[in-house]
């Protein structure tokens, strides 16, 4: 008979259900490391830790408290996965860089690829860069170096420069009788993970490409020309990376050869580097509409204050602006009060349709859908949406005002202040991001303010105007 197993912890990582650990985070892992780290019991802390994969090992740093942040590092340093550095947000990062510490750095970025290495290095100062690069093999500092002379955000710095390259004279058996024998090699290049060999000519310009998995299913005689790809998307290492992702969503590609200006091969950018790369651009957009950083969320209080001040200070003159206008009508607004009950009505109409309009254009911008060849036929069909949605709106608030005040003719008047503004809302809302596109202006982050602007202006003038001339009889 054998013997009763021990009882299980069911809140061991261990035997959590699947989707726990497979798909995120949990809150009860966090607790768990929380509550170990509490108790300075390093071993439980190491067990709950080891089945995580990194990317929810750099999730849990970037979650726990400072102290409990300090802790956890101070136990898992000699057994740092690399692979946690490029996956922590970039704040968090370089304060992990600095508590890890130069030797334990330069240890990770010796176990990294060219491109996550790059993303490391990128985010240092001058200092602490001249430092890490003494730490490194010359070899990858060299690489490293290279990296950093293209522009940011660009191919350059995103390509992985381990690569599969073979002469077109090859065999498929050559070529993987090379892969076996260099794989466990230090001084080759080989990348750990990869899905196209390249074929390049003797000026080392790229003449064809081998998916893996066709050269795995052909016969070790067959000439690598044969069954390699000659119709190549060859990305120039200066593109900008949101162009990258936006030809890998275009084409449906996992893999594609990146050249420099004279047309060598020097890299390649693969499907899971452009996943981060869309990620990042999409929350870039996304925070940007709302004058936000990703890293408000850990910032201090006064580096966030300084940082949502410049938004808040382009609302301030917004308002200073508009209530110039509104002073224009001072004497308008003394006869009839219900004037000044009403005006906000008109531009949060017309600036919460503005900003649907912009929302769908800088999308429209972002995935190529909307260009200078179609943004007439785009303003029409916004211009029409907003007349439409006007006159429905103006219906509504112009009978809501005129039993509200006893008044048809100021339901009516607001409602062609109403109209008139989301009709101008629609056509703002389009032109605008395309005149700051126009000008090198993110429209993800300056359109809102002009939008607002012009939407609040136009709105209380329209609507204080059409009161003194119809109303008043001014």
């Amino acid at each position: 008979m054998s013997e009763r197993e021990p009882d299980k912890d069911p809140t061991s990582p261990a035997e959590r259900p699947a989707d726990e650990e497979t798909y995120s985070l949990s809150d009860a892992i966090v607790d768990e490391v929380s509550n170990a780290l509490a108790a300075e019991d390093p071993q439980r802390v190491r067990r709950i830790i080891e089945p995580l994969h990194y990317s929810d090992v750099a999730d849990l740093v970037e979650r726990l408290a400072p102290e409990d942040r300090d802790a956890l590092l101070e136990i898992i340093k000699r057994d740092f996965d690399p692979e946690v550095l490029h996956e922590l947000d970039e704040g968090i990062r370089d304060e992990i860089i600095k508590k890890l510490g130069l030797k334990n750095v330069a240890a990770a970025v010796r176990e990294m690829d060219s491109d996550d290495a790059v993303s490391v290095f990128e985010e240092l100062a001058d200092d602490e860069r001249k430092q890490l690069f003494a730490a490194i093999p010359a070899e990858d500092r060299a690489a490293i170096r290279d990296a950093l002379t293209y522009p940011e955000d660009s191919a350059g710095r995103l390509m992985q420069r381990e690569l599969v390259k073979v002469p077109p004279d090859w065999t498929v058996g050559e070529t993987i009788d090379f892969m076996r024998r260099t794989a466990d090699d230090e001084f080759e290049n080989l990348p750990e993970v990869f899905y196209d060999i390249f074929v390049v000519s003797n000026e080392g310009k790229p003449l064809g490409a081998i998916p893996l998995s066709r050269l795995l299913r052909s016969r070790r005689q067959t000439p690598v020309p044969e069954i390699m790809e000659t119709e190549m998307q060859l990305i120039p290492a200066s593109m900008d990376q949101e162009e990258v992702a936006f030809l890998f969503r275009q084409r449906d590609l996992v893999s594609a050869p990146v050249v420099d200006e004279a047309g060598r091969l020097v890299g390649a950018i693969t499907v899971d580097d452009v996943v981060d790369v869309i990620q990042k651009e999409h929350e870039e957009d996304f925070l940007g509409l709302g004058g936000v950083a990703g890293s408000d969320l850990r910032a201090p209080p006064l580096e966030t204050a300084w940082r949502r001040s410049h938004w808040l200070f382009v609302t301030l003159i917004n308002n200073i602006i508009a209530a110039t206008v509104i002073s224009q009508f001072e004497a308008t607004i003394e006869q009839m009060v219900a004037l000044a009950v009403l005006m906000p009505m008109v531009a949060a109409m017309g600036g919460n349709a503005g900003t649907q309009v912009v929302t769908v254009v800088v999308r429209g911008l972002a995935t190529k859908e909307l260009s200078l060849g179609n943004v007439v036929r785009v303003a029409v069909k916004e211009v029409g949406v907003g007349f439409i949605n006007g006159v429905g709106f103006a219906l509504l608030a112009g009978l809501l005002a005129a039993f509200w005040f006893e008044n048809a003719a100021l339901g009516a008047v607001l409602g062609g202040a109403m109209v008139f503004n989301m009709v101008w809302a629609g056509l703002a809302g389009t032109l605008i991001p395309m005149a700051l596109i126009r000008f090198r202006v993110d429209p993800a982050i300056a359109a809102g303010p002009f939008l607002t602007t012009t939407t609040d202006v136009l709105g209380f003038f329209c609507f204080l105007g059409l009161a003194t001339r119809f109303l008043l009889g001014g």
